[in-house]
């Protein structure tokens, strides 16, 4: 059994990885997690690594499960070939990935990092920049911003935020 790469339609690796799996082919997407702002909620979730990649594995010679179902499944491009060659990829590089992606599940990659220079963009601040703080729990984050020559701290919809150029 060897490792090969999938190539994915736009934005549906998840879903071409769930029908490949259906059909009993063993399966890798390797994917880190991020935050994302959605429907104005700071929500972390798993991003691929590779963007429309996916691997799959699979077996040569007569007991081997068939190839050609793959090209069809929904969400599948196409198995990347260098020529007539289906790409190989090495086991190790797989068991890297593994590895990187559990200790990258313990931290995520934050969208606003403490210390930064971030730009309100909701009235009634709209245009004023600030210093992010942090998460304030009940989808809400803390800025501090500079009124009248003191900071003030500024509770605000994750939404309402940008970082400063």
């Amino acid at each position: 059994m060897h490792w090969y790469l999938v190539h994915t339609k736009p934005r549906q690796e998840k879903s071409a990885l769930e029908n490949l799996q259906r059909q009993g082919y063993p399966c890798y997407l390797p994917t880190l997690p991020s935050e994302k702002i959605h429907q104005g909620i700071l929500m972390t979730t798993d991003e691929p690594l590779f963007p429309r990649y996916l691997f799959i594995q699979l077996g040569h010679g007569d007991s081997a499960k068939s190839w050609a179902p793959i090209r069809s499944t929904k969400g599948v491009s196409r198995l990347v070939c260098f020529g007539a060659e289906p790409a190989k990829v090495d086991n190790r590089l797989i068991e890297l990935l593994r590895a990187q992606e559990i200790a990258a599940q313990a931290k995520p990659e934050r969208l606003f990092t403490p210390g930064e220079r971030v730009r309100l963009t909701a009235p009634p601040f709209a245009g004023v920049e600030g210093v992010y703080q942090m998460v304030d729990g009940e989808r809400r984050v803390m800025v501090l911003i500079e009124m009248l020559s003191k900071p003030v701290a500024l509770r605000v919809s994750p939404a309402s935020l940008r970082k400063a150029s």
